[in-house]
C-alpha cells in the first residue's frame, strides 16, 4: 500500500530547493565537458518545449531576491549586478528549465518505480495467493481422505458388527428351532392326550346327556303321575271318585309334592339335566303320592266300615224304638269355609266369584270393539293406531321427575276418556272418531299400566308410586278402567286375587304353567328369577294402588280399591298354604310397599297379624322351602323381625311426599 501510495502522490520541492540551484547546480555545469555541455544544452533545448516542459512556480521560488540560500547583496555590489541584469536572467532561465527537466525525469524515473514495485508485489500476492491455494487445496484433499478412512472405518466396524449379530442371530436362531422342535414334541404329545381327552369327556357328556334325557323323561312321566294321582285327591272331583271322605288334608300334601317336583323340573331346565338325586327325590314323591292315596283309601274303608256299623246300630236302634226315630251320621270334620287346621285349600268362593267377574267383564270389553281391531279398512286401522298411542305413550312418560308434568299426563288421559280431542303424534286424535274407540282406549290403557308394572316397575321400584297414583286418579274417575286393570293384574298374577290354580285331568302342562303366571314360549318355560321379578313388581304396583289417591280429586267418596281391600289379600294369603319361592316375595313385596300404612290404618290388628306371620306361618313356608330357594324367605324373615323389634313399618322407597307435587 505504500508502494501504491507513493506512485500515486505528486511529487513536491523542499524549502531548499532555490539554494541548491544557485549553489550546487552552476558548479556542476562548469565541471562538466564541452560534449556533456551539448548534450545538456540539447537536452535542455529538448526539454525547453512547451509541450514537455510546463512553466513552473519553482522558478520564482528559486530565482527570488528573498531565498534562504541567497545571501543578502552589499552596497559595493549593487552597481556590478545591475550592471550585469540582462546575463543573469538569461542564465536563470536555463536553469529553470534544467531544473524542471531533472524534477520531470525524477517524476518519470520515480513512476516508473513504482509502477515496477507494483508490477512485483502483484506479481508476490500472486505467488501468495497460488500457494495458499494449492495449500488449501492439499489440506482440502487431506481431510477428504481422513473423512473417506473414518467413513471407511466406520462402514467395517458396522459392517463386522452386522456380521456378528449375524452370526449370534443365526446360533439364536437354531437354538430357539431347537427348542420350537422340543416344545412341538411336547405340545404335540400334550394335543393327542387333549384330543385323547375330549373325546373321552364327549363320551362322557353323551352318556351324560343319554342319561340325563332318560332322567328328564322319567320325571316328566313321574310329574303327570304325580298330578293324575293329585287330581284323584281334588275335593271337586270326588263326585267322580269312590272316595267320599274328606281329602283336603291330602290334597294340600299332594299340592305341595307337585310343587316339589314342578320346581326340581324348572331348576333342571335352567341348570341342565336332573341329576340322580333329583330322580330320587321324584320318585320319593311319586312314593309319598301313592302313599297319601293309599291313606286315603284306608280312609275311605274305615268310614265305609263305620258307616256300615253305624248303619246297622240305627236299624237296631229303630227297631227297637220304633221307625219314627231318625238320626243322621256325623258330618265330615271340616270347619267352615273349607279349612283344615286352620289354612284354606281353595280360594274362598266370594273372592273366585269376583275373579270370575272381573274376567268376564274384560271378555265383554274385547267383544265391544272387535270391530275396530278386526276391521281392513286402512282408515279404521289409522284410527285403531292413532287411539292405542293416545292411550298408551302417556303412561309410559310417567316418572318421578315433577309433579306439574305427572299432572299434565293425568289430564291428557282424562281428557281422552272424557272424548276431549288430545294432541298424539303431531295429530288431534278422538275416542268419538269410532263409536268403539271408548272401549279399545279403555282395555289398552288399563292393559299398559299392568304391563308397567310388570315391567318398568319390576326393574325400578320406585316407579311404582307415580304410576299408581295415576291409575288411582283415572280409576276414581273412570271406575270400568279399574275393573278392567284388576281383570288384567288378575290375568297376568294369579296371586294377586290371591288364586292358586289347580292342575286339572287333561289340561295341557304349558297351559297350566301359563295360568301359574308363566311366559311359555315355543315350548320353555321363563325363568323363575324372571318369573319373580314380574310378580313382584305387579304386586308392589297392587299395594301401591290401594294406599294412593290422586291430591286432586274431590275426596268426597271413598278410595274405589283402597286399603280394606289390602288388608282382604293379606288375611286370605295367610288362609292358604305358602307355596315355595312365590309366597314368602310377594309377601315382603307388599308388605315393603303398603306395611307402613295398613300399620297405620289397623295399628293393634295389623301387629297381631305380623306376629302370626312370624310364628305360625313362618314354619310353614320354611317346611315347603328347598336350600337354592331360600333367599326370599330369609329377606321376608328379616324384614319382619326387623319391623317387630322397632314396632315401625319404614316408609317405601321412593313415596310421593308432598314436596313432589309443588315441583
Amino acid at each position: 500500500m505504500d508502494v501504491l501510495e507513493e506512485c500515486i502522490s505528486i511529487p513536491k520541492l523542499s524549502s531548499y530547493a532555490g539554494w541548491v540551484v544557485d549553489h550546487v547546480l552552476p558548479h556542476s555545469q562548469e565541471n562538466l565537458s564541452p560534449s556533456e555541455t551539448s548534450t545538456s544544452s540539447r537536452s535542455t533545448s529538448g526539454l525547453d518545449q512547451p509541450s514537455f516542459v510546463p512553466r513552473s512556480p519553482i522558478r520564482s521560488l528559486t530565482f527570488s531576491p528573498a531565498s534562504p540560500g541567497t545571501p543578502p547583496p552589499t552596497n559595493g555590489t549593487k552597481d556590478k549586478h545591475e550592471s550585469h541584469h540582462t546575463e543573469p536572467l538569461a542564465l536563470q532561465s536555463s536553469r529553470g528549465i534544467k531544473v524542471e527537466g531533472c524534477i520531470r525525469m525524477y517524476e518519470l524515473v520515480h513512476r516508473m518505480k513504482g509502477t515496477e514495485g507494483l508490477r512485483q508485489w502483484q506479481e508476490e500476492q500472486e505467488r501468495k495467493v497460488r500457494a495458499l491455494s494449492e495449500m488449501a487445496s492439499e489440506q482440502l484433499k487431506r481431510f477428504d481422505e481422513q473423512k473417506e478412512l473414518k467413513h471407511h472405518k466406520e462402514f467395517q466396524d458396522l459392517r463386522e458388527m452386522m456380521e456378528k449379530s449375524s452370526r449370534e442371530a443365526l446360533g439364536q436362531q437354531e437354538k430357539l428351532k431347537a427348542e420350537h422342535r422340543h416344545r412341538a414334541k411336547i405340545l404335540n404329545l400334550k394335543l393327542r392326550e387333549a384330543e385323547q381327552q375330549r373325546l373321552k369327556q364327549l363320551e362322557q357328556e353323551r352318556l351324560r346327556r343319554e342319561e340325563g334325557q332318560v332322567r328328564l323323561r322319567s320325571l316328566y312321566a313321574l310329574q303327570e303321575e304325580l298330578l293324575h294321582l293329585n287330581q284323584q285327591l281334588d275335593p271337586s272331583n270326588q263326585h267322580k271318585d269312590p272316595l267320599k271322605v274328606d281329602l283336603s288334608a291330602f290334597q294340600t300334601r299332594g299340592n305341595q309334592l307337585c310343587g316339589l317336583i314342578s320346581s326340581i323340573i324348572r331348576a333342571t331346565s335352567e341348570n341342565g339335566f336332573p341329576t340322580a338325586e333329583d330322580q330320587a327325590v321324584a320318585e320319593r314323591a311319586l312314593q309319598e303320592m301313592w302313599d297319601l292315596l293309599t291313606s286315603a283309601k284306608a280312609c275311605e274303608d274305615k268310614r265305609r266300615q263305620d258307616e256300615e256299623e253305624a248303619q246297622v246300630k240305627r236299624q237296631e236302634a229303630q227297631m227297637q224304638q220304633g221307625p219314627e226315630v231318625h238320626k243322621e251320621c256325623p258330618a265330615p270334620s271340616q270347619g267352615p269355609g273349607g279349612k283344615q287346621n286352620g289354612l284354606q285349600v281353595k280360594v274362598q268362593d266370594s273372592t273366585m266369584q269376583w275373579y270370575q267377574q272381573l274376567q268376564e267383564t274384560s271378555s265383554q270389553c274385547v267383544l265391544a270393539f272387535e270391530g275396530l281391531t278386526s276391521s281392513k279398512d286402512s282408515q279404521i286401522k289409522k284410527i285403531k293406531m292413532d287411539l292405542q298411542k293416545a292411550a298408551t305413550i302417556p303412561v309410559s312418560q310417567i316418572s318421578t321427575i315433577a309433579g306439574s308434568k305427572l299432572k299434565e299426563i293425568f289430564d291428557k288421559i282424562h281428557s281422552l276418556l272424557s272424548g276431549k280431542p288430545v294432541q298424539s303424534g303431531g295429530r288431534s286424535v278422538s275416542i268419538t272418531l269410532n263409536p268403539q274407540g271408548l272401549d279399545f282406549v279403555q282395555y289398552k290403557l288399563a292393559e299398559k299400566f299392568v304391563k308397567q308394572g310388570e315391567e318398568e316397575v319390576a326393574s325400578h321400584h320406585e316407579a311404582a308410586f307415580p304410576i299408581a297414583v295415576v291409575a288411582s286418579g283415572i280409576w276414581e274417575l273412570h271406575p270400568r278402567v279399574g275393573d278392567l286393570i284388576l281383570a288384567h293384574l288378575h290375568k297376568n298374577c294369579p296371586y294377586s286375587v290371591p288364586f292358586y290354580p289347580a292342575f286339572k285331568e287333561g289340561m295341557a302342562l304349558e297351559d297350566y304353567q301359563r295360568m301359574l303366571g308363566y311366559q311359555v314360549k315355543d315350548s320353555k318355560v321363563e325363568q323363575q328369577d324372571n318369573f319373580l321379578k314380574r310378580m313382584s313388581g305387579m304386586i308392589r304396583l297392587y299395594a301401591a294402588i290401594i294406599q294412593l289417591r290422586w291430591p286432586y280429586g274431590t275426596r268426597q267418596e271413598a278410595h274405589p280399591h283402597g286399603l280394606n281391600h289390602g288388608w282382604r289379600w293379606l288375611a286370605q294369603i295367610l288362609n292358604m298354604e305358602p307355596l315355595s319361592d312365590v309366597t314368602a316375595t310377594l309377601l315382603f313385596d307388599f308388605l315393603e310397599v303398603c306395611g307402613n300404612a295398613l300399620m297405620k290404618q289397623y295399628q293393634a290388628q295389623f301387629w297381631k297379624m305380623m306376629l302370626l306371620i312370624k310364628d305360625d306361618y313362618f314354619p310353614r313356608i320354611e317346611a315347603i322351602t328347598s336350600s337354592g330357594q331360600m333367599g326370599s324367605f330369609i329377606r321376608l324373615k328379616q324384614f319382619l323381625e326387623k319391623c317387630l323389634q322397632h314396632k315401625e313399618i319404614p316408609v317405601p322407597k321412593g313415596f310421593l311426599t308432598s314436596s313432589f307435587w309443588r315441583s
